[in-house]
C-alpha cells in the first residue's frame, strides 16, 4: 500500500459536529472515544464533572443545551466504551472514582418540542483507588472486565457485574499509558518511571520491566491485536518523538531500536487496526495523522493525513463500524479548535459494484469470548469474528466458522504467545549467531553468497562443481555440504535449510495493506545429524584407506577453518553496522540541534 492507493477525506463543516465544548483540562487523554453508534467527549462543564455522548448520525451543529452524563464531583479525565455492547461505558475523574453508564435507548440530543432534555446518571460506581482515576480501558476479550490506572500508583482490575475490585498491578509512579492484549490475558502499560511494564494480569507481577523512552514528556503503548508484538511513542533525552517495536518474549531493547519520527513537542497517539495491519499515530498540537503497514517486524511508513488543524483528541471507530460500500477502512473523529469534531476517513478508491473482500478481512465482533467470571478462573482466548460481506447488504453479522480461539489458562508469559502462531524454539549452537543478531541490521544474505561460494570452490573436485552448485546456495550461516568421496561415511554431516515459522493468514491484498500475519523470526533450526554407527560406508582396498583418512581429515580442518572465518566475518559486519547506526542517530540529532539553533 502507498499515498496513491488510499486517501484521507476531509468532511464538510456541515458532516462534523459543531457547537460542543470540549474539556481544557490538562490530563493526557484522547478527549474522545467511538464506537458505530456513539460518540462519548469529555466537556467542560462547572458543578463537577459531565461529559457528553453523540449520536453519531446526528451531525451538524448540536443544540446549545445537551443533556449531558453526570455523577462526578471533579473534571472527567476519561472515557472508554464497552467492545460487547454499544450502549455501555466507563468514566473515570479526578475524584478518585469510576462511573459505569448506560445510554438510554432511543437517545437523542434534538427534542421536538424545545423541550429540555434531562441529564443521564450512572448505574454503578467502583470506588477503591485513592487519587485521582486518569484512565479507564474494557478487556478486549472477557464481558464486563474493567482496568482503570489511577495517581495512587496502582492499576485496578474490576469485575463490572460485582462492582468489586479483584486484581491490583503496583507501580512505582503514575501510569501514563496502558494497553490489553488481543486475549486479555496480559496488559502493558508506561509510566513516568520511563519504565515499560508487561504484567501477567492474575498474577499480579510483572513479567518484564524494561527500559523505555527516555524523554521527560509522556509515553504511549498499544497492544498491536493478536500479534505478540506491542508499539509505543514517546520521546528522545533530545526531545525528538520517537517510535518503538517491541518483542514481548524479550523486550530488552525495541526492535531495531527507536525510530525518530519528528521535533514535535506534542504526545504522539498510536492507534492499531489488526485488520490492514496498519498503525496510525496522531499528535497533539499538530494536524496530522501519518500511518504505518507493519511487515516483516517493522514499520513502513506510507503516507500522511496533513491538515492545518490542530488536533488535542483522536478517536477511532471500530472495524465493524466503518462504511464498506464507500471502501472505507478506518474512520478517526479529531477534535479541532475545542468547538467541533471532524471525521477523518481513510478510503480506498476503487470503482466497484461489489463487496471488497480484500481489504476487509474477518473482524471482531461484538460477542466476548468469555464472561467475567471464567476470565477470573484463568480461561483465555480470542473473541470471534464477523464476517463484513453478510452486513455489506444490510443482514445480520455472520461469525466466521472457527474464528473464536479458546485455551486454558497459560501459566507463564513465555508460552503465552497468540494460538494463531506457532513458535518453533531453535536448538542453541555454540557458533551460531544469535536471535538478536538475527534482527539486527545485518546486510542481505545474497550479498555475501557469491564470495563464499569462491572461498570454498577450491576445494570442489572439478567433475562434480555443477552439481555441487545448487546445493551451495542455502543461508549465510550455513556451512558448505562436503563433497562426497570413497572414505567411511562418519566424516559426511548433512546440514538442512532453515525452517521458516509462519502462520495462517487471510488472502494478501494488492492495493492495501495485507492481513497477512507472519511470524517475525525466520531462525535456522538444527537437525539431529547422522549417526556414524548408522552409516554405511563403501569397502576400500586396504592400500588406499590410509591415504584416503589424511585427505579427508585435512578436508575437515579446511572447512572448520572456513567455518570460523564466516563466523568472525558476521560478527564484524554486525558490530560494524551498530556502530554505523550510533553514527548516524548521532549526525541526526546534530542536525536536529543545529536546526534549533537556526
Amino acid at each position: 500500500m502507498s499515498g496513491r492507493f488510499v486517501r484521507s477525506s476531509k468532511y464538510r463543516k456541515e458532516q462534523c459536529y459543531d457547537n460542543i465544548r470540549i474539556s481544557k483540562n490538562a490530563w493526557d487523554t484522547n478527549l474522545v472515544k467511538a464506537n458505530p453508534k456513539y460518540l462519548a467527549v469529555n466537556w467542560e462543564a462547572s458543578g463537577g464533572g459531565a461529559f457528553a455522548v453523540i449520536p453519531l448520525n446526528e451531525k451538524g451543529r448540536l443544540p446549545d443545551q445537551l443533556p449531558l452524563f453526570r455523577g462526578h464531583k471533579a473534571v472527567v479525565l476519561d472515557t472508554d466504551w464497552s467492545p460487547f455492547d454499544d450502549s455501555l461505558l466507563a468514566s473515570s475523574s479526578d475524584d478518585g472514582k469510576a462511573f459505569i453508564w448506560r445510554v438510554p435507548e432511543g437517545f437523542t440530543l434534538r427534542a421536538d418540542d424545545d423541550v429540555d432534555l434531562p441529564d443521564v446518571g450512572p448505574i454503578s460506581q467502583l470506588s477503591g483507588h485513592s487519587r485521582k482515576v486518569g484512565h479507564v480501558l474494557f478487556n478486549p476479550a472477557a464481558e464486563n472486565i474493567l482496568a482503570t490506572s489511577s495517581g495512587d500508583y496502582t492499576v485496578k482490575i474490576w469485575d463490572v457485574e460485582a462492582e468489586s475490585s479483584r486484581l491490583t498491578l503496583a507501580h512505582t509512579d503514575i501510569v501514563q499509558s496502558l494497553s490489553w492484549s488481543g486475549n486479555g490475558s496480559l496488559i502493558v502499560t508506561t509510566s513516568r518511571d520511563k519504565k515499560l511494564r508487561i504484567w501477567d494480569v492474575r498474577q499480579e507481577s510483572p513479567a518484564h520491566t524494561v527500559p523505555g523512552h527516555q524523554g521527560a514528556k509522556n509515553s504511549r503503548v498499544t497492544w498491536m491485536g493478536e500479534h505478540d508484538r506491542i508499539a509505543t511513542t514517546g520521546f528522545s533525552k533530545m526531545s525528538d518523538r520517537q517510535l518503538g517495536l517491541w518483542d514481548i518474549r524479550d523486550p530488552k531493547e525495541p526492535l531495531g531500536g527507536f525510530e525518530m519520527l519528528d521535533s514535535i513537542s506534542g504526545v504522539c497517539m498510536p492507534f492499531w487496526d489488526d485488520g490492514t495491519q496498519c498503525l496510525y499515530l496522531a499528535g497533539k498540537g499538530d494536524g496530522n495523522i501519518r500511518y504505518f503497514e507493519y511487515e516483516n517486524d517493522k514499520f513502513e511508513y506510507l503516507s500522511e493525513y496533513k491538515s492545518g488543524d490542530p488536533q488535542r483528541g483522536v478517536a477511532f471507530l471500530p472495524k465493524r463500524g466503518v462504511n464498506t460500500h464507500e471502501n472505507e477502512v478506518m474512520r478517526a473523529f479529531k477534535t479541532v479548535n475545542d468547538s467541533y469534531i471532524e471525521p477523518v476517513s481513510f478510503i480506498v478508491p476503487r470503482r466497484a459494484e461489489v463487496f471488497q473482500g480484500d481489504i476487509y478481512p474477518p473482524v471482531v465482533g461484538a460477542k466476548p469470548a468469555m464472561s467475567s467470571s471464567e476470565w477470573f478462573d484463568g480461561m483465555e482466548g480470542f473473541p470471534p469474528k464477523i464476517d463484513l460481506e453478510s452486513i455489506y447488504e444490510g443482514g445480520e453479522p455472520a461469525e466466521v466458522p472457527g474464528s473464536s480461539k479458546l485455551a486454558s489458562r497459560i501459566p507463564s508469559l513465555s508460552t503465552t504467545a497468540s494460538p494463531a502462531k506457532v513458535q518453533s524454539e531453535p536448538v542453541k549452537e555454540p557458533a551460531q549467531p544469535s536471535a538478536a543478531a538475527l534482527r539486527g541490521p545485518l546486510p542481505s544474505m545474497k550479498e555475501q553468497t557469491s564470495s563464499i561460494a569462491n572461498l570454498a570452490s577450491k576445494f570442489n573436485d572439478k567433475e562434480e562443481s555443477s552439481s555441487e552448485a545448487e546445493d551451495d546456495s542455502s543461508s549465510f550461516e550455513e556451512v558448505p555440504k562436503p563433497i562426497e568421496r570413497h572414505a567411511p561415511s562418519n566424516l559426511a554431516t548433512k546440514h538442512p535449510e532453515p525452517a521458516k515459522v509462519t502462520s495462517a493468514s487471510p488472502a494478501k491484498s494488492t492495493s492495501f495493506p495485507s492481513p497477512t500475519k507472519q511470524s517475525p523470526l525466520n531462525l535456522p533450526v538444527k537437525a539431529a545429524t547422522a549417526s556414524p554407527q548408522s552409516a554405511t560406508a563403501p569397502i576400500l582396498a586396504p592400500s588406499t584407506i590410509t591415504s584416503s583418512k589424511a585427505a579427508d581429515s585435512m578436508e575437515q580442518v579446511t572447512l572448520q577453518e572456513i567455518k570460523g572465518m564466516l563466523e568472525s566475518q558476521n560478527k564484524t559486519i554486525y558490530d560494524q553496522s551498530e556502530k554505523i547506526e550510533r553514527l548516524v542517530g548521532e549526525v541526526e540529532r546534530l542536525k536536529a540541534a543545529i536546526t534549533e539553533s537556526e
